[in-house]
């Protein structure tokens, strides 16, 4: 069992950054892939980025650029640092975790972004 606990969702201005961090508790987190999604009022969730056990990633066509994840394996926590942000990126953002190219069978409960214009 996994436990994850996103945190540094906010309010910030469009062109502004912000670092979500998502913390880890449980089995080992540094065997497992993991990923950020997000979900907009009135819209299906979506993804936003993933990473590997080691340090392979993947990209939203939309975040690309301006968005990146990275973890920490010593400290459990996997991040997403939002550059430049854009009001269209307002939603509540998830993480998840699971096993490499399997389903994402752990997930937080989220932290809501907002961007203002």
């Amino acid at each position: 069992q996994v436990h994850l606990v996103e945190s540094g969702g906010g309010l910030v201005q469009a062109g502004g950054s912000l670092r979500l961090s998502c913390a880890a508790s449980g089995r080992i987190f540094s065997q497992y892939a993991a990923g950020w999604f997000r979900q907009a009022p009135g819209k299906e969730r979506e993804l936003v980025a993933t990473i590997t056990t080691g340090i392979i990633t993947n990209y939203a066509d939309s975040v690309k650029g301006r968005f990146t994840i990275f973890r920490d394996n010593a400290k459990n926590t996997v991040y997403l640092q939002m550059n430049s942000v854009k009001p269209e990126d307002t939603a509540v953002y998830y993480c998840a975790a699971g096993a490499t190219g399997g389903p994402y069978t752990y997930w937080g409960q989220g932290t809501q972004v907002t961007v203002s214009s």
